[in-house]
């Protein structure tokens, strides 16, 4: 099983897309490790960033996920990098295709409503930096993944 970091901006928290976009993941079989709302300072959001630090865009982007609550989210499944990115459609919500989150809920390309790791490594990066503490993330197995994952396919 693969873990990966999704983070609800600021702007599907202030339009109340929360439960609506938890639930996509969630009907898809993943499963929540880790789950937690707050407003993270400056300081957090520019260390997140830091791969974007020399573009023109990254001031504004730290103002923007630093403008009000942010849920962060620890998810788990097989290939879960790759079937969130998906479930989160093209980064310019204009042009997300019909079905994914951005492409049902999203019109910008810089208010996008979701991030999510884009590999491995930023994954176990972003973990690390939103959820610290080893007691944050729960292991647990959900009663229904027998339903979710063919034997077959493990």
């Amino acid at each position: 099983m693969e873990r990966t970091l999704v983070l609800f901006k600021p702007d599907a928290v202030q339009r109340g897309l929360v439960g609506q976009i938890l639930t996509r993941f969630e009907a898809k079989g993943l499963r929540v490790a880790g789950l937690k709302m707050r407003q993270f300072p400056v300081e957090h959001m520019q260390k997140h960033y830091d791969v974007h630090k020399e573009r023109p865009f990254f001031g504004n982007l730290v103002d923007f996920m630093t403008s009000g609550p942010v849920v962060a989210l620890a998810l788990e499944g097989k290939n879960a990098i790759e079937v969130t990115r998906n479930l989160m459609g093209a980064t310019n919500a204009a042009k997300a295709a019909p079905g994914t989150i951005r492409g049902d809920f999203g019109l910008s390309f810089s208010n996008n409503l979701v991030h999510g790791s884009d590999g491995p490594e930023s994954a176990a990066t972003e973990l690390a930096l939103f959820f610290p503490e080893k007691d944050e993330l729960c292991e647990w197995t959900p009663d229904a993944e027998r339903w979710v994952y063919s034997v077959e396919e493990r």
